[in-house]
């Protein structure tokens, strides 16, 4: 027995070995993969090559989420494709001067929207590249209203023979839930405090009020009206083009069998019809051929992008504007990226305030609002900054809505973009309950308290009369409070800012005729004008001021970059699920916003404005 057990003591302890010596060659693995994320190839630029601008998904202001939690979702593919606008613009901005890039070609099929704002800040680096004689191609086997925007501004917009051109001017449809509630047996109190402030009437209505449709309209005219203009400027016509298409397009598909096509042809908003591959020989005789796949010679802005900043990998020294992006909704405490958190804009905003380089501040702002107390607690913090003697700039993104225009509206200047949705100056607060609901399946709630108020923010009982007098007391003292600080920051009477708040939203070119806000221009206005206000000069330098990155945020920033290219270059385009994003995107938004809603008191400055 004693010889067995010392055979089987031995060949234990070898399978023993045998199974550290595979966990050490596992864990050595496991190292060097990490080592080559950590320390990632730097992309080579061809001596001859296209600059290839391919956004994934939405154009965004900020990434959404933890980067850890965005590399795990490209990994199982259940994230949000996005791309950050200055991402597209920096990388423009330096090809243009790189002499080894020769053009730049517009794929833009997988991009899913983005506001004018967002879309007109790229369209203006395209057309300062094409300036310097350089040739843009815009190629697609279709295009959208989004996507046509930005190709307009290119010397060849090649389209597929089997595709289209889908222009439909802009809408604005919500969806009401009353019926749903009533059948629910559920009571939703609503509170609120603005002619004009509509969002709650989706917990009230079965259809929108005429009071939002009149507001709205106006905005979305002003909306079409600026796409059309900066169409036909990139186009180089007069005449109303893009109308002109839209309004006719049934009859002039009659006219072609169907072949929309050719229609966008024949009306000038496309150069020719070429497949994708006619337009890839196309741009081979621009930039060359690459030898590995035979394709032309094409670099990605991403790791275009990359090799650019790993070759300027300096630290950035000297007096610079600072720049905090708030994108999202503003919610309270710690928050991700993608969203707005008190405490992580203020964490931000106090940096900036005693970094002594840091002579100015531009905030960033593509916001529809959120918590009342968190925007509160922001505009504070961006008073704190000016009284140190720094120099706050606005600059409104797609969208500075209520507690959006809220936290903007302390700045030494507000810029927006002419498309720019803002103002939106009102408060709301919703409270549901359920004690109807609760009967229908046999509950009650009894009990007795102290005073009339015990209990009375509970969701399983009816909302007493003495309880909403004093909510609806409490939202309108919150929306006087809110003109009062508009009306002191832009130093108007209260009168004037209270006639044109109400909860109305406006297009920017109309919030600058009213006075809501300074100057019209580009995210690259904003900057000079910080800059100027500092006494910084033309040559001056910007940082960006973010959370800081460990090495896990690291190696997930890298991981993800690598998912970014290989879905690139090996997956092939789904037009159907192109498609389902952009039909799912809106509800996915709509869950995750009620979700994120929890501040205590339920009282909000948010605008559910945009565009479809």
């Amino acid at each position: 027995m004693k010889a067995l057990a010392a055979i089987f003591g031995f060949i234990w302890r070898a399978l023993d070995s045998v199974r550290k010596v595979l966990h050490l060659i596992v864990l050595l693995l496991i190292f060097a993969i990490v080592g080559a994320i950590l320390s990632p190839r730097i992309p080579i630029v061809p001596q001859s090559a296209a600059l290839v601008i391919a956004p994934q998904g939405a154009l965004v202001e900020q990434l959404s989420g933890d980067p850890l939690e965005r590399a795990v979702a490209e990994v199982y593919g259940t994230g949000r494709a996005e791309t950050l606008v200055r991402d597209v613009v920096d990388s423009i901005e330096a090809a243009k001067k790189d002499d080894r890039i020769k053009a730049l070609v517009l794929d833009l099929g997988s991009m899913t929207g983005g506001g004018i704002a967002k879309l007109e800040e790229i369209s203006a680096a395209v057309r300062d590249f094409r300036s310097t004689g350089k040739r843009v191609v815009a190629i697609g086997e279709s295009y959208d209203q989004s996507q046509y925007y930005i190709a307009a501004n290119a010397d060849d917009i090649f389209l597929d023979p089997q595709g289209i051109l889908l222009i439909e001017g802009y809408g604005y449809y919500r969806t009401f839930l009353k019926g749903a509630i009533d059948k629910l047996a559920v009571d939703v109190n609503i509170f609120k405090a603005g002619k004009f402030k509509s969002y709650t009437d989706q917990f009230s209505r079965s259809d929108m009020a005429d009071t939002e449709k009149e507001e709205s309209i106006a905005w979305l005219n002003s909306l079409w009206g600026q796409y059309q203009e900066a169409v036909n400027r990139a186009r180089g016509v007069e005449a109303p083009v893009v109308g002109a298409y839209v309004n006719e397009l049934a009859a002039a598909a009659r006219e072609k069998n169907g072949d929309l096509a050719a229609v966008a042809v024949d009306r000038g908003l496309v150069t020719e019809l070429k497949s994708r591959h006619e337009a890839e020989e196309y741009l081979k005789t621009l930039v060359g051929e690459d030898t590995d796949d035979h394709n032309y010679q094409g670099i990605y802005h991403w790791d275009y992008l990359s090799a650019v900043r790993a070759s300027h990998a300096l630290q950035i020294e000297g007096d610079r504007v600072g720049v905090v992006v708030a994108s999202g909704e503003i919610l309270d405490g710690e928050q991700p990226p993608g969203t707005i958190g008190s405490d992580s804009a203020v964490r931000l905003l106090r940096q900036a305030r005693y970094d002594d380089s840091i002579k100015a501040v531009v905030l960033r702002i593509d916001s529809p609002g959120g918590s009342m107390q968190a925007s509160e607690v922001i505009r504070r913090e961006i008073n704190a900054l000016r009284e140190a003697g720094k120099p706050v700039i606005a600059s409104m993104s797609s969208m500075a809505a209520s507690g959006g225009y809220y936290i903007a509206m302390d700045a030494d200047e507000i810029w927006a973009n002419p498309a720019t949705l803002t103002g939106s100056i009102g408060v709301f607060a919703v409270f549901p309950t359920f004690e109807r609901t609760l009967g229908k399946v046999g509950v009650s709630t009894d009990g007795i308290g102290t005073t009339p108020l015990a209990g009375a923010l509970t969701v399983e009982r009816t909302m007493k009369d003495e309880a909403k007098q004093i909510l609806q007391l409490y939202i309108d003292h919150a929306y006087n409070t809110f003109i009062g600080h508009v009306a002191s920051a832009r130093e108007k009477p209260l009168e004037e800012i209270d006639a044109v708040a109400q909860g109305r939203v406006w297009a920017g070119n109309d919030a600058e005729r009213i006075g809501l806000v300074d100057k019209l221009g580009s995210y690259k206005d904003a900057l000079n004008a910080a800059a100027e206000r500092a006494g910084l000069g033309k040559d001056y330098k910007v940082e960006y001021i973010e959370p800081p990155l460990g090495w896990r945020q690291a190696l997930a920033v890298q991981t993800q970059a690598m998912a970014a290219r290989i879905t690139a270059s090996l997956v092939p385009k789904d037009d159907l699920l192109i498609s389902a994003r952009k039909v799912l995107s809106p509800i996915e938004t709509e869950l995750a916003r009620l979700a994120r809603f929890s501040e205590p008191m339920q009282v909000y400055y948010y605008c559910a404005c945009s565009a479809q």
